[in-house]
This record gives C-alpha cells, sequence and structure tokens, in this order.
C-alpha cells in the first residue's frame, strides 16, 4: 500500500475513531442488557406471546422466542444489532466521500497526487474497518452473555450469524458510499441504502408472515437468517448472496466516481 493511499485511509479513521467507543459501549450494553432478561423470561416468554396474532409473532420473529437461539435471533440479530449498525454504517457510508464533497472537504486530499480511485477504495476499506470493529464488539457482548445468562448457543453459531450481520450492514453501507460517490450527493446515498434496507426488512417481515416466498427471495435480511445460523451454523450460499451486495455496488460507485465532475 503507497503511503499517499493509506493517507486516505488513516484520514477516514482519525475523523471517526472517536466516536468508535460510544458506539461500541452502546452496541455491548444494549446487548448485554436484553439477553439478561433471558434467564428471567425463558420460555415463559413463549406463553406471553400466545395471545398474539400468529402472523404477527411470525413477522416479528418471535415465533422461536422461547429458545435461547430464537431469542437472540429476534432481539439482537433481527433487530436491535442491524438497525443500529445500519444506522451508523449508511451515515458514514454517505458522509466520507459525498458529504465531504459537500462541504468542500474533499479537495484537501484531491490536491494531492491520489487518484479518484485509489481515494475511493481506500475510504471504503476504512468504512469497512470501522463497521468490523462494531460487529466484533457487539459479538463479543453476545459471546460474554452466554455463560453469564445461560444461553447455550455455540460459539461457531455465534459467529455464523455475526459474519452474516457483518456482510449485510457492509453491504448497504457500501450502496450508500457508492452511491453518494456516484452521484455527489450525501442525502442521495443515504436515502437510496436506507430505503432499500427498509424495503428488505419489510419484505422479510411479511414473507414471515404471509409466507409470500418470492418476497423473502428479494430480501437480504431473509438471506441473513433464514438458514437460523444461531442453529445451524454458517450458510455459505446465504453469505454470497450478501456478499454480492458490495460486489456490484463498489465497482459501479468507483467507476461513476472516477468519470464524472466533481464539486470541488
Amino acid at each position: 500500500m503507497r503511503a499517499e493511499g493509506a493517507a486516505s485511509f488513516a484520514r477516514v479513521w482519525a475523523d471517526h475513531r472517536r466516536g468508535l467507543p460510544g458506539w461500541g459501549a452502546a452496541l455491548a450494553g444494549i446487548t448485554l442488557m436484553y439477553l439478561a432478561f433471558w434467564p428471567m423470561m425463558g420460555a415463559d416468554m413463549q406463553a406471553m406471546l400466545d395471545g398474539l396474532p400468529e402472523a404477527l409473532i411470525r413477522a416479528l420473529g418471535y415465533d422461536r422466542i422461547g429458545t435461547a437461539a430464537g431469542y437472540l435471533e429476534a432481539v439482537i440479530y433481527g433487530l436491535l444489532g442491524p438497525v443500529l449498525l445500519l444506522v451508523y454504517g449508511i451515515g458514514l457510508g454517505g458522509r466520507v466521500i459525498a458529504g465531504q464533497e459537500e462541504d468542500g472537504t474533499l479537495e484537501l486530499d484531491l490536491a494531492a497526487p491520489v487518484g479518484r480511485a485509489r481515494l475511493y477504495w481506500q475510504r471504503l476499506a476504512a468504512v469497512w474497518t470501522l463497521i468490523t470493529a462494531l460487529v466484533a464488539i457487539t459479538t463479543l457482548a453476545v459471546l460474554v452473555s452466554g455463560p453469564l445468562f445461560g444461553l447455550g448457543v455455540p460459539t461457531v453459531n455465534v459467529l455464523a450469524a455475526s459474519l452474516a450481520m457483518w456482510l449485510l450492514v457492509g453491504g448497504f453501507t457500501t450502496i450508500a458510499l457508492a452511491v453518494g460517490a456516484a452521484t455527489g450527493r450525501r442525502g442521495i446515498g443515504v436515502a437510496a441504502a436506507a430505503g432499500l434496507a427498509t424495503l428488505a426488512y419489510v419484505f422479510r417481515s411479511v414473507a414471515d408472515a404471509v409466507g409470500v416466498d418470492v418476497l423473502a427471495t428479494l430480501s437480504p435480511f431473509a438471506w441473513m437468517l433464514a438458514s437460523e445460523p444461531l442453529v445451524n451454523g454458517f450458510d455459505a450460499f446465504g453469505a454470497a448472496k450478501l456478499g454480492l451486495l458490495s460486489v456490484v455496488a463498489a465497482p459501479l460507485g468507483a467507476w461513476r466516481f472516477a468519470r464524472r465532475d466533481l464539486m470541488v
């Protein structure tokens, strides 16, 4: 890695590392707090949900909440973890190129002898590094919670679910960065990624509620959780589909960013 390329990576890291401890503490704290309820509720939670409509229970992912793996999926991997990480990642992805282009600070990096492609890929790598750190903190909190609260979910299955969540969040974050870099508009990048993520979540919820398989086929949230990684372990096919989000979006964004007029 050439020094000038590393400088762009380092700048993103330096600009955003101060917020990392706060986000990490929030994710770890929320994970520990919600998993601490498991010993008090456990199988009794299923009885509490018996009065709800069956379709609603499936839509919320609560149909297996009476088991430790089902509770962990419904609360952490199916809702809180992805939502909080997507808020962080999509905002970050929209900001590191398009946001700095809009406020004029991208000009400082472009004034150096660094090509657009190198700047783009280094910033994308920095964003993925920050996301990786937060997913790792969340995973560690889940692993610590296992023996503390008697979850009994195998470590390899937790790692499988975390890998899928990492690919999902990284994919939508890459879309935000790529669309923002392609258009020069942070708002467009954030809206595109957030809109697609919301649509994916709705598709999965509707598919679970009414059994519309075509919607599950189109939903990255279904690709992440349909194989029940907390029960069955790694799903190579689901991971490959999640990886395609980034594999397709990243080069398209780089291609367009290298060819358009910048607002600097």
